[in-house]
């Protein structure tokens, strides 16, 4: 043996992610203060045990594999998971990531009219219970995207069909009969991976198809036909020929797919197993070889003559599936918001061990200065998607209606374009280490990989600055804006002064050439809203000082020298 292994940091493991997540914590108790945090701090315990963290290495270094045909020759079309990929969805499911929030929203907070941009009063209703009855009361919707969050920092990618399960619930409502046979599987906290009839199983997952080769975003141009084929008990049938070029988990139980109908563009529902028992004419052609994302399996589909339900108006498609895709934005600011958590906490404990220079990364001052801006990207990152959270658990506030319009597209736009220059600054503080695979053991390698799928998934950015400019024709958007704002008026002379601006730019924006810069200024603007309300006040004033005033440079690791550096990292510790 030439040398001993010193000076290298122990790996982050067996720690509670929940529990050492401040931000997270104080994000929850100003949106959803009546919350029993006990099912989150389990699960959080549990994405930080050893044991998960080597089934999210396994499920991506041992990729999905496609089975288009048996050993016969039969057509199959199945795709074969590494055991560590269900074990991750087992426990998504069991967590309830994926539909619990509907089950009891008709007796959530989301019922109930709160028109202030404060959080929600406290519940009088007894604490405890589990995640879905604690819901009832605090907010479901808040409380799936905290362990939504706190997932993410274990494993990304499996989150994908979980999140298009959980978005499909408010689409299907269109359709009576499909809502009321799948809606109760949609929300079991079973994982079942069997390929067989929905009945006959104890939980569902579902995915969707929008986007073909020749359009992308450009849905319209779609040319997937569908010819009506009847009408049976989940209402009128048709039948789909074309293809998908973006089929996202296609092994999924059902799918929401875009096609031409005579009426023009519509939304349907595609089982993989039809009621008779046999399998759909869905027939994957190849996998998606990603950059990331690798335990998920995309792929690309051709329908041949295949066996769907409408949903909704025929010629109201885009709007239908829509809905559907909301949701998933607001997961893809989650999930960007935990990939940045995750790659700060790893970049913190790398620090805090190695030696250079005669003493710890940490206590060099460049690198407590990198520390602690990525730290204040973190929190604000996260104070964000908490909050847009909260507004889906209102849809009956006028108020939060507005901003869950205003707040998607900004939120989703914003965050993730951080996500990618967050991940490589923190992976920078490893050195070479952050940048090597080592076997799938190096997880900062990892989320670079991740972290742009959210910001062109679901919406690239062009398409995000062009939806809020949507939002803002609505009439009430730009003075939901300012009452959102109004708390913190006198917090900050330059968030003053960007919030007095914000409402006229707002109702004046004409034009598409300056929509991304105005996205980026209404999500700095609640940031720091948001964060004159959670944070202490060394995080607001070092995040207004740099973000709003001025007093930073073109990259993390500038922040002035006034900073409170010590109060930020250690605020952001995750040990």
């Amino acid at each position: 043996m030439t040398h001993d292994v010193f000076n290298q940091p122990a790996p982050l493991v067996d720690y509670k992610l929940f529990e050492t997540n401040r931000p997270l914590r104080d994000a929850l108790k100003f949106n959803a203060p009546s919350l029993a945090t006990a099912e989150l701090s389990a699960l959080g315990a549990r994405l930080g045990s050893a044991d998960m963290q080597a089934h999210a290495r396994l499920a991506n270094l041992h990729t999905p594999v496609l089975h288009s045909h048996d050993r016969f020759g039969r057509r199959v079309d199945q795709v074969e998971f590494h055991p560590g990929y269900h074990e991750l969805m087992k426990l998504s499911v069991g967590a309830g990531l994926h539909g619990t929030p509907w089950a009891s929203q008709a007796e959530s907070v989301g019922t109930t009219d709160v028109r202030r941009a404060g959080p929600p009063q406290a519940s009088t209703a007894p604490a405890g219970g589990s995640a879905l009855r604690a819901a009832k009361s605090v907010g479901a919707h808040t409380l799936r995207a905290a362990g939504f969050m706190l997932f993410t920092e274990l494993e990304p990618s499996t989150l994908c069909p979980i999140s298009m399960t959980y978005a499909v619930t408010p689409a299907l409502r269109s359709n009576a009969a499909l809502h009321a046979d799948w809606a109760p599987k949609l929300a079991s906290r079973h994982y079942d991976p069997a390929l067989k009839l929905f009945s006959e199983k104890t939980g569902v997952t579902m995915g969707m198809g929008m986007t073909e080769k020749q359009g992308g975003s450009d849905v319209r141009a779609n040319t997937t036909q569908a010819v009506p084929d009847g009408s049976d008990h989940w209402g009128r049938r048709f039948r789909l020929t074309g293809h998908k070029w973006f089929f996202s988990a296609p092994m999924c139980d059902a799918f929401l797919v875009l096609a031409q109908a005579p009426a023009g563009l519509s939304c349907f529902f595609l089982p993989r197993v039809l009621p008779d028992g046999s399998l759909n004419a869905i027939h994957i052609q190849r996998l998606k070889d990603k950059l990331g994302n690798k335990a998920n399996a995309s792929s690309e589909v051709e329908f041949e003559s295949a066996t769907a339900w409408l949903v909704g108006e025929e010629g109201r498609g885009i709007p239908q599936i829509l809905e559907m895709g909301t949701m998933t934005r607001l997961d893809c600011a989650l999930g960007t918001s935990g990939l940045m958590r995750q790659s700060l906490s790893i970049a913190l404990n790398h620090c805090a061990q190695r030696q250079a220079f005669g003493k710890p990364l940490i206590a060099q001052s460049l690198m407590r200065n990198v520390l602690a801006d990525l730290a204040l990207e973190s929190e604000a990152a996260t104070a964000l998607s908490m909050r847009l959270a909260r507004a889906f658990d209102h849809p009956a506030d006028p108020h939060e209606q507005a901003m869950a319009r205003l707040l998607t597209p900004v939120a989703k736009f914003w965050i993730c374009k951080r996500g990618s220059h967050f991940a490589q600054e923190a992976m920078e503080c490893l050195g070479g280490n952050g940048y090597v695979e080592a076997g799938g053991e190096g997880i900062m390698a990892r989320i670079y990989r991740e972290m742009p799928l959210n910001s062109i998934w679901e919406g690239a950015g062009n398409i995000m600055a062009l939806d809020l400019l949507r939002a803002l024709r609505k009439g009430d958007a730009a003075a939901a804006l300012a009452h959102e704002l109004a708390p913190v008026k006198g917090g900050h002379p330059a968030l003053d002064r960007l919030t007095a601006a914000l409402p006229t730019r707002a109702e004046e924006m004409a034009t598409e050439i300056e929509a991304r810069r105005l996205a980026q200024d209404v999500a700095l603007a609640v940031q720091a809203a948001l964060l004159y309300q959670t944070a202490p006040a060394a995080v607001f004033g070092a995040f207004c000082d740099s973000r709003l005033a001025g007093n930073w440079g073109q990259a993390f690791g500038t922040l002035g020298a006034g900073v409170d550096f010590d109060a930020l990292v250690q605020r952001a510790m995750p040990q």
